[in-house]
């Protein structure tokens, strides 16, 4: 399948691309199992968490995740992106209550967007981390500093860790970090949350969810609840595929919807797929669209990033061989003591009816010591959402994918 790119107004945030890329690098990767099912990511959290890491590498592993994270290589940039990011986000939430309260005051009524943003580095009481490189994540991060007793109490600082996490996104992402995922070389736990919940702008009446088919793994037929709704989406039919947006509340967030022409044409999508596609989806033209999409919720086991990483030319990072980490700029680094990462841990959920949806996602990088167009057709374009699919959650403004997932199966 070849993919012709759109085009879309410049990205004024270098960390957009690089959030988007990773993510279908990520959605690309082969995984232990080799398994090509459902999955959920988070790009943004994902690349928040190992921009953390970023900021404190040096020499070859510094490249490498440069390399892999698509990250610029000025510091300042990558704070300043992801940190400008955020706060788009932020005044996005705030004016979405704003929104909220003048519909109640004249009888109307809007559920705002709910979005929780948060990082953090969980560290080793009394280790020497370089003031900069504190400095840069509490300041232009936002990820305070906590210190925690890994050497002596690794298990009561993983509980915490967790219940953090949890609070972080409502309860939606429990056990980020497992029961072996820490012990007593840990230094630092890096940790990224995000927590979304938006209404659709016009909802799904629930009178007209009914079963209908859908090809599960683009061969099994299921009947599965399935929503109808006729109105004016983002829309464009291109090469081998649809993309179609769906708009939250605000229209500042859109999911967004990839469906090859064919039931077994998502691997040939998957691999067509560029972040500048993606970037271009947050600007389709607008055309009515009778839409028929499943209802489903997915909630992922733990994933283990380290070694799809590792495949993606990151090895450094992670002290392969055994005494290239350098992440001297995070903590001086000695030859027989220094840091490296020891896997990055990452779970989500997501939740998608007739109301809006739910999702959540946490990453965590655990670093260890080693010795429009307003035209209407006549006819609406129909569109039946009855086999496997890749979808996003995107932030509109800057074209930044919050989520990035593939649905095989939605039961």
């Amino acid at each position: 399948m070849t993919l012709t790119a759109i085009p879309f107004f410049p990205q004024t945030n270098p960390v957009t691309p690089a959030v988007n890329q990773l993510g279908l690098d990520l959605l690309r990767a082969p995984t232990s199992t080799g398994a090509r099912g459902n999955l959920l990511l988070s790009p943004y959290s994902i690349a928040a968490a190992l921009a953390l890491a970023y900021t404190g590498a040096d020499g070859q592993t510094r490249e490498e995740m440069q390399r892999v994270l698509h990250l610029p290589a000025d510091d300042s940039a990558v704070l300043g992106g992801f940190f400008t990011l955020a706060k788009e986000l932020g005044d996005m939430q705030a004016f979405s209550r704003r929104r909220a309260e003048a519909a109640l005051k004249y009888g109307g009524a809007e559920e705002p967007i709910e979005i929780n943003l948060a990082s953090r580095l969980f560290a080793q009481s009394g280790f020497p981390f370089r003031p900069a490189f504190a400095a840069g994540l509490r300041e232009r991060f936002c990820a305070p500093l906590e210190e925690l007793d890994f050497a002596h109490a690794a298990e009561p600082a993983r509980v915490l860790i967790n219940d953090w996490v949890a609070l972080e996104t409502h309860g939606r992402v429990r056990e980020l970090v497992p029961a072996d995922g820490i012990d007593a070389t840990t230094r630092a736990v890096l940790a990224n949350t995000i927590y979304l919940r938006a209404a659709w702008a016009t909802a799904f009446e629930p009178h007209s969810t009914e079963n209908d088919v859908f090809w599960v793994d683009g061969r099994k037929q299921a009947d599965l609840p399935t929503m109808l709704q006729q109105r004016r989406y983002g829309h464009e039919q291109r090469t081998g595929y649809a993309a179609l947006a769906l708009s939250y509340a605000g229209g500042e967030v859109q999911f967004l919807i990839l469906l090859p022409d064919k039931r077994d044409g998502l691997a040939d999508l998957e691999r067509a797929l560029t972040a500048d596609l993606l970037a271009g989806c947050a600007d389709l033209p607008r055309r009515e669209v009778r839409l028929h999409l499943p209802k489903f919720k997915l909630d992922p086991p733990l994933l283990s990033l380290g070694a799809m990483l590792r495949r993606l030319g990151m090895a450094t990072a992670f002290d392969q061989p055994r005494g290239s980490a350098n992440f001297d700029r995070m903590a001086p680094r000695k030859p027989d003591d220094y840091l490296c990462i020891s896997d990055v841990f990452h779970r989500t959920w997501l939740s998608l009816d007739e109301k809006g949806t739910e999702a959540a996602a946490a990453a965590a990088a655990i670093m260890a010591t080693r010795a429009a167009f307003p035209f209407q057709p006549p006819q609406p374009i129909e569109v039946r959402v009855d086999h496997p699919f890749l979808f996003a959650i995107q932030h509109v403004p800057s074209a930044t994918c919050l989520f990035l997932g593939r649905l095989t199966d939605p039961r």
